[in-house]
């Protein structure tokens, strides 16, 4: 599993693993039951604090997409497919949010913006 840290984002490094591993999870990169590292293993492996990977675990377990157990470790949860779509979903508004303020700052109106999507969207067979 691959993690990688920026120290130049903005976004606090417990964040950026919980995005990455949600990232590996929705892609199905990782699946259901699959072990993570360690807390010591991952944060040895990123050159962080184990405090900053538990956070990262237990925010994700608080999310539900994973699971701990004391002396096991921490697996991938099984993941209803409401819910995954559901975040999909929220991933989806999240980036077009950020595309329609570009647009805005270059006066792009919602006609061009929509014919852009729509070509995309039938670029990569949808």
């Amino acid at each position: 599993m691959d993690i990688i840290i920026s120290n130049s984002s903005g976004e606090p490094i417990y964040e950026q693993i919980c995005s990455q591993i949600k990232g590996h999870i929705l892609s199905g990169r990782l699946k259901e039951g699959d072990a993570l590292p360690s807390m010591r293993v991952l944060a040895g492996q990123l050159r962080i604090s184990v405090i900053t990977t538990k956070r990262a675990y237990e925010e994700l377990e608080r999310q539900g997409f994973i699971e701990s157990y004391t002396g096991k470790g921490s697996f991938v949860k099984a993941q209803n497919p409401g819910f995954m779509r559901e975040e999909m979903l929220r991933q989806i508004e999240e980036l077009l949010g950020s595309a329609c303020a570009k647009a805005g700052q270059c006066g792009v109106t919602l006609d061009e913006l929509c014919e852009m999507l729509r070509l995309i969207y039938e670029e990569n067979d949808l």
